[in-house]
């Protein structure tokens, strides 16, 4: 074997079909479309979706509920997560939950919850607080800002 005798393999390469030059090319006259139908005539497109006369997937599946395009996801970190993963007078901020792998997500936002007690002095700024988180931080001697 050498670079002068490399073929490629048999039946592997082969000259393109084509329709429509005469009777003797084997694909003449209806040139491999068949008589007459949608099918047969230029520029004819299947609807999208369609699937042969069977009921089409996007027919098939049950619709059911609704879809807020409007919703807004919060990714939620409760009080004794925060007790236990910050020191007293540390500025807590989503960028720092994310460094300390308390909140998943480049660009999430982050709800505080009263789940526990914080039991120490924190500056918390999230994009929404629940109403006795707020007021937990507060008693705490905290402060909770909202950005």
């Amino acid at each position: 074997m050498s670079l002068s005798n490399l073929r490629p393999p048999r039946g592997a390469k082969h000259s393109k079909k084509r329709v429509g030059r005469g009777q003797g090319s084997g694909q003449g006259k209806t040139a491999g479309r068949g008589h007459k139908g949608a099918q047969s005539r230029s520029g004819f497109k299947r609807k999208r979706g369609f699937e042969g006369g069977q009921m089409p997937l996007h027919r098939r599946v049950p619709k059911r509920g609704f879809h807020n395009p409007f919703r807004v996801e919060y990714e939620v970190v409760n009080l004794d997560t925060l007790g236990a993963f910050f020191s007293a007078g540390v500025v807590v901020t989503p960028d720092l939950l994310r460094e300390r792998g308390l909140v998943a997500g480049a660009d999430a936002r982050v709800k505080i919850l009263a789940r526990g007690e914080v039991g120490k002095a924190l500056t918390v700024r999230a994009h929404k607080f629940s109403g006795r988180a707020a007021e937990k931080i507060l008693a705490a001697g905290g402060t909770a800002e909202a950005i």
